[in-house]
């Protein structure tokens, strides 16, 4: 019998259902997709799929579950697999999207996109997921509400204006809009005050938080939002990692002399993270001396303002990473000082 070395099972996570293949990787690097089946997205499909998946295993070899990470519809599954001890990969959708391209695979169904998550977790090594630490995830959930308190007293604040704007304005209606922008900043300054007791209920974030307060533009909002969304870095292995998962990378279209597409940003990411750096970046850029000389650079290169500021969040993002791996405050005078040693060098040559 052929010696089984790896088993998957590809996940397909949609709103009320799950789309799911088994699939086997055997010694001689030959893939097998051996089943296929779809179960609702309840405790009770859960405990289903997971049944299903074990009488269909090798007992020699583990199974993974792999799945993408599909807005808030995937957390239910992750959070079952993780309880029953289950091997778990949440896959971000631009590296399954990426992979599907390199299949021949026509017609994009649920059945298909659940073969190929499948295939994906047979051909790499994959990282076990890990379910975030509950203040992370408490936070994670304040920073997102008080996002969305932020849209929906911007869309008042437009109602209000266009209303006053008329050429014969409803009172009532001006006085209801003012009462629901009154409410939205109550909420906004009580999920604030919750996120700050929440940071100084535990020492080490607390001290990761202050931390990070050294970098300009980053405040209690945004550090706490980079720390919730990434899970403390959990599993952020490096810089070029965390600005892909924030779809903060570079996509750029060439072939060969003819095609040239604009570099731009993947936008294939955790959104909550680039919207979370874009006012930091316009306050790093205007008070700090190291953020300026990169929007200067680039602006003066290709003109394009909005362009540069993209490039300061992804540095700005980086550097957050940075101060959390090295524990060292922001250097404000890292240029200056780096300037006065190239001049001493020189002089001593």
């Amino acid at each position: 019998m052929n010696k089984i070395l790896k088993q998957v099972v590809g996940i397909d996570v949609a709103q009320k259902e799950l789309v799911v293949y088994f699939g086997q990787l055997n010694a001689e690097l030959g893939v097998e997709m051996k089943a296929y089946k779809t179960f609702a997205n309840t405790l009770n499909g859960f405990g289903k799929l997971v049944t299903w998946a074990w009488k269909l295993k090798d007992p020699e070899t583990a199974v993974r579950f792999v799945m993408e990470a599909t807005g808030v519809y995937h957390e239910s599954l992750a959070y079952f697999l993780d309880t029953e001890a289950q091997i778990v990969s949440v896959v971000l959708p631009n590296k399954i999207a990426n992979y599907q391209k390199t299949l021949e695979i026509k017609t994009v169904t649920d059945k298909t996109a659940a073969e190929t998550i499948c295939r994906f977790g047979l051909e790499r090594q994959l990282d076990s997921w890990k379910r975030p630490k509950k203040i992370f995830k408490m936070m994670m959930q304040l920073c997102r509400e008080r996002d969305q308190i932020v849209v929906e007293r911007t869309v008042s604040k437009n109602q209000l204006h266009a209303e006053r704007s008329e050429a014969e304005p409803h009172q009532r209606s001006i006085f209801r809009a003012g009462e629901r922008i009154t409410l939205f900043d109550r909420q906004e300054k009580e999920v604030k005050a919750e996120v700050s007791d929440l940071v100084k209920s535990d020492e080490t974030v607390d001290k990761l938080m202050t931390l990070l307060y050294s970098i300009p533009g980053v405040g209690p909002l945004t550090a706490a939002t980079v720390l919730a969304e990434t899970n403390g870095f959990e599993l952020i292995k490096n810089k070029r990692q965390l600005t892909s998962y924030a779809g903060l990378d570079v996509k750029e279209k060439e072939s060969g002399t003819s095609v040239r597409g604009v570099a731009k940003i993947s936008k294939r990411g955790n959104k909550y993270l680039r919207k979370a750096m874009h006012l930091p970046a316009l306050t790093a850029i205007r008070t700090d001396e190291r953020f300026k000389t990169i929007y200067t650079r680039l602006v003066s290169r290709h003109g394009i303002k909005m362009k540069a500021v993209v490039a300061v969040q992804r540095k700005l993002l980086e550097m957050i990473y940075t101060v959390y791996s090295t524990q060292k405050p922001y250097d404000k005078n890292y240029l200056k000082n780096k300037e006065l040693l190239k001049a001493e060098n020189s002089t001593k040559n």
